[in-house]
C-alpha cells in the first residue's frame, strides 16, 4: 500500500521499537496529526481474552470527560409521552412507526445513535439485519433500549461511547479530536482505560491487556504502556 507524503514524513517521528509512556505516546501522535482536517484520536486495544466465549465477552459504555468533539444526531423511537420527553431533552429525531418504514426502506439511515423504549423493540426488531451490521441497533447493555430517554439523550450527546471486542479480540475506541491537546486526551484515554479494566472477565487468564496502540486518523500508530494497575 502506498502511503501519502506526509505519512511517511510521520512515520519517521516513530520508533516502532520502542512502547511509549502514555503522556509520551498522546504528544507524539498529535504531532503525526498533520491532515488539513481535524484528526479523531483512536486507541486500540487487543485483549488476552477469547470473544468467542460468552464468558469471555468485553462490552460496555463510557461517558468521555471531555467529550468526543464529535456532533451526534440522535434518533429516538418512542410513542406518546416518551417521544414528548425526547423532544424536550433534545433528540434530534423522534418517530415511530413511519421512522421504523422508513428504515426498513434501506434507503435512509441518517443518524448517529439510535435510542428506544422497550416496548418498541418488537417492532423495531424487524430493522436488525440493517442496523446491526452498523453498530446502531438499540441494545440494553449499551443503555439505548431504556424508559428513561432523557439521560440516554444526555449522556450520548456529552460523549457516551461504546466498546466492544472485534472478531480478532481488539476494541476500537475514539477518545476525541486532535484539537483537545494533550491533557484532555489523557483524561478520556484513562477513563476509557479504567473501564475496560474493571470489564476484565473473571475467565480471562494470563495478560489481559495484550497490547494498547495510539493512532490519529491519517497518521501511524504508537505502542503504548499502560498497566492494569495503574
Amino acid at each position: 500500500m502506498e502511503r501519502s507524503k506526509k505519512y511517511v514524513e510521520s512515520a519517521k517521528l516513530i520508533d516502532k521499537t520502542k512502547v511509549y509512556d502514555v503522556k509520551e505516546a498522546i504528544n507524539t501522535v498529535l504531532s503525526t496529526a498533520k491532515a488539513k482536517f481535524d484528526e479523531t484520536i483512536e486507541l486500540h486495544i487487543r485483549l488476552g481474552v477469547d470473544g468467542r466465549n460468552a464468558d469471555q465477552q468485553v462490552r460496555g459504555v463510557v461517558v468521555l470527560p471531555e467529550g468526543t468533539g464529535k456532533t451526534v444526531k440522535v434518533l429516538v423511537i418512542a410513542k406518546g409521552d416518551k417521544a414528548e420527553e425526547a423532544k424536550k431533552a433534545g433528540a434530534d429525531i423522534v418517530g415511530d412507526d413511519e421512522i421504523i418504514a422508513k428504515i426498513m426502506s434501506g434507503s435512509w439511515l441518517d443518524f448517529d445513535v439510535c435510542i428506544t423504549t422497550p416496548d418498541m423493540m418488537g417492532a423495531l426488531g424487524r430493522c436488525a439485519r440493517i442496523l446491526g451490521p452498523k453498530g446502531l441497533m438499540p441494545n440494553p447493555k449499551s443503555g439505548t433500549v431504556t424508559m428513561d430517554v432523557t439521560k440516554a439523550i444526555k449522556d450520548v450527546k456529552a460523549g457516551k461511547v461504546e466498546y466492544r471486542l472485534d472478531k480478532q479480540n481488539i476494541i476500537h475506541v475514539r477518545i476525541g479530536k486532535a484539537s483537545f491537546g494533550a491533557e484532555k486526551l489523557l483524561n478520556n484515554l484513562t477513563t476509557v482505560m479504567d473501564a475496560i479494566i474493571k470489564a476484565k472477565p473473571a475467565a480471562a487468564k494470563g495478560t489481559y491487556l495484550k497490547s494498547i496502540y495510539l493512532a490519529s486518523t491519517m497518521g501511524p500508530s504508537v505502542k503504548v504502556n499502560y498497566s492494569e494497575s495503574k
